[in-house]
Formats: structure tokens, sequence, C-alpha cells
């Protein structure tokens, strides 16, 4: 009888409603091996049922250790550098020591970023870990710690539980130099290469740049919507000016802009930014063989003195048999003539804006250009 009852209240426990929507909000990996461990008891027995349970339970462990180890990377913020340590959907035991080293490898001056946005469970020994070195470790070595996604299942990091809300304020934007904000470009745009953006609160970051805006750079860009600025450099509000028109060229109200973005607004780099299969710079050679006016062949009447701009970047005397030619020599072309477009319109911003010149010369901005590969991703510097 005394067995029986203890059977009756142990399965009672098991098949709880509570427990079962508990496990189940836990995640596959907490609920797949328990519903296992109960169907093994009711089909065999209690023993039977718990070995097969605890079976099945360290293979997801390993299976997840194996599939989805614990992944680091160290990001380069305006205002500092971030180890951002990424947990798996299940951090056991057995992630003790690479998790241990991980944190303790941080240098003094870091942000430690735990990011357990996708992690299902954390074992109580990992969470002791990192309870230790949020109110010992790091603080005695110098190190902020922050996490992402660990306040809804774990209260004692909720105090903690802000997304690195960085920004350009007047501080970093007077501190750095033109060299060092182009590095920053190319650093965003080998993240966007990877497909490992920086994790940013775009929330937080509007709310600490309303008042003010201190962008380090400033882009002038097409409209293509294959080239979006803030993406192909991976950056968060307030970080840049981007101006985009058909075929990124400049005029007086477009270099107005760039003028104010830099001799006023302190931008410390004017990107020039084309890309190839340029939708403008194609039409702009097809007028110019067939001899017509934009507005001509579309009916628009304000694109005529556009693609007047870009074929002065077009040479004439290149064009001969153009209608000969194949597709791929067709867009070959074009994009030199996206290239050369971006160099002429570097030239004619400095030749028509003494301000921005005056700045480069002192060198006190980066004027640059570069052609974004819409089939590759990749930015070319020029």
């Amino acid at each position: 009888c005394a067995l029986a009852a203890v059977l009756i209240v142990t399965g009672y426990k098991l098949a709880s409603p509570k427990v079962m929507s508990q496990m189940w909000r836990g995640g596959k990996y907490q609920f797949l091996p328990f519903a296992v461990t109960v169907a093994t008891i009711v089909l065999t027995n209690l023993l039977t049922g718990i070995l097969v349970g605890l079976g099945v339970s360290l293979l997801f462990i390993l299976y997840s250790n194996f599939r989805k180890p614990i992944h680091q990377v160290m990001e380069k913020h305006l205002s500092g550098n971030v180890m951002r340590i990424e947990l798996p959907p299940t951090v056991s035991f057995f992630n003790r020591a690479a998790m241990q080293k991980a944190l303790y490898g941080v240098v003094r001056g870091v942000t430690v970023l735990i990011d357990a946005r996708n992690c299902d469970y954390i074992d109580p020994d990992i969470l002791d870990l990192l309870n230790d070195f949020k109110n010992v470790t790091a603080k005695a070595h110098g190190v902020e710690f922050k996490s992402i996604g660990l306040k809804e299942r774990y209260g004692k990091f909720g105090e903690q539980e802000v997304v690195f809300a960085d920004y350009s304020s007047r501080e970093v934007q007077s501190s750095l130099k033109p060299a060092e904000v182009l590095e920053i470009l190319k650093a965003g745009h080998e993240r966007f290469l990877r497909g490992r953006p920086l994790v940013r609160d775009l929330r937080r970051q509007a709310g600490a740049t309303a008042a003010a805006q201190f962008p380090i750079a400033a882009v002038l860009g097409c409209i293509d919507s294959r080239a979006p600025v803030e993406h192909i450099f991976d950056l968060g509000l307030g970080e840049a000016f981007v101006a985009r028109i058909a075929g990124n060229v400049a005029r007086d109200k477009m270099i107005g802009s760039l003028e104010y973005a830099c001799g006023v607004a302190g931008s410390k780099v004017l990107l020039v930014l084309g890309h190839t299969s340029c939708g403008a710079v194609r039409a702009s050679v097809d007028l110019k063989v067939a001899g017509k006016k934009a507005s001509e062949a579309t009916g628009c009447d304000h694109l005529d003195d556009l693609v007047a701009i870009i074929q002065g970047s077009i040479d004439s005397t290149q064009l001969k048999d153009f209608s000969s030619w194949s597709d791929d020599r067709k867009r070959a072309f074009a994009d030199e003539v996206a290239q050369k477009n971006v160099v002429n319109t570097i030239s004619y911003i400095r030749e028509n804006s003494r301000i921005l010149d005056r700045l480069v010369r002192e060198n006190k901005i980066l004027m640059v250009g570069a052609i974004y590969d819409v089939n590759t991703g990749k930015v070319t510097f020029l």
C-alpha cells in the first residue's frame, strides 16, 4: 500500500498540468526529455523510465553542445569594445569550462554582454558562475557586465537587463579622427558581409539621440533599394547623415546638405557611394547611344539634368558598335561609368564647395569614394 501511494503521488506530480506547462514553456530541450520519461514510466516501470529519461536528457545536452557551442565575438562600438557571448539553446554543466574561460579572458575596460535570447535552459551551476562574475570578478577586474534575455527567466539578473545602448555623442564624435571613422565604416561593412551586425537597442538609441545628433560620417548614395547605407555599414541611429539621389550625383542643393553635415554638424568622413548594376547609369548610357533625352524616352520632365550629369562620365569614343555588344559587356561598361561617376562627383564637390575642400586640405575630414557590388554585397573603396 505504501509503495502504491508513493507511485500515485509521483505519477500525479509528473502528470501535473502545471509541470507540463512549465516544461513546455522551457522549450523542446526540456519538454521532450520530460515527455519521454513520463511515457516510458507509463509503458514500462518507474526505474526504466528514469534511466531512459536520463539517457535522453544526456543525448540532448551533448547534441546541443556539439551543434551550437558558446560563441564569443569582440564588437567595436563607438564608445568602446564589447565582448558578446552568445549562449546556445541549452547551457549545461558541460559548458562551465568554456564559459569560465570566456569570462575570465576579458580584459579591463571591456564590456561583457551575455546574449541569452536564443537560450532555453541554463544550468544552475552556470547561473551561479555568471552571478559570481557579475558581483565579484567583473568589478575587481574593471569589466562591466550586461545581459540580454536573462530577465524573464532569471530575475536576479533583472537589473542588468540592458542592451548595449551605443550611439554617437558629442564626445565620441569630437574624439574620433577622420581615419578612425573610415576604419569604423570598414569594420561595420565587414560585419555586414559576415552577417554579424552589432547588437543594438534601437528604441534606446532613439531616446538617446532625440535631443541632438552628432553623426560621424556623411554618405552620398544612390536611391537604389538594393543599396541601403545603414545596413551596408552596420550603422545605428544618429551615426551618419545619409543623402540619396539617383546616380549619387551632387549639385548645389545636395552639396548644401553635405556642407552642413561636415562643416556645421562635424561629420569626419564624406563618402560618395556608387554601386554596380545602377539603373540610372545604364539608362544614361542607353540614352547617350540613342541620342535621346530622358524626358523624351520616359515622359519624366525632371530627369534630363540628372542624366546629363551622369553622361559627363561617359567616353563617347568607347561606344562604337554598342548595339552589337553582349549584355555582359554592356553591364561591365556601365559599372565602369558608375565608378568614374563617383570619382567625378568627388571632384565636382571639391571644386564647388570651398568649405568642404578646405576641410579636406586641413585634414579635418576625409572625402572618399566607393562602389557597392549588389551581387556580392562587397564595398570596394576607390
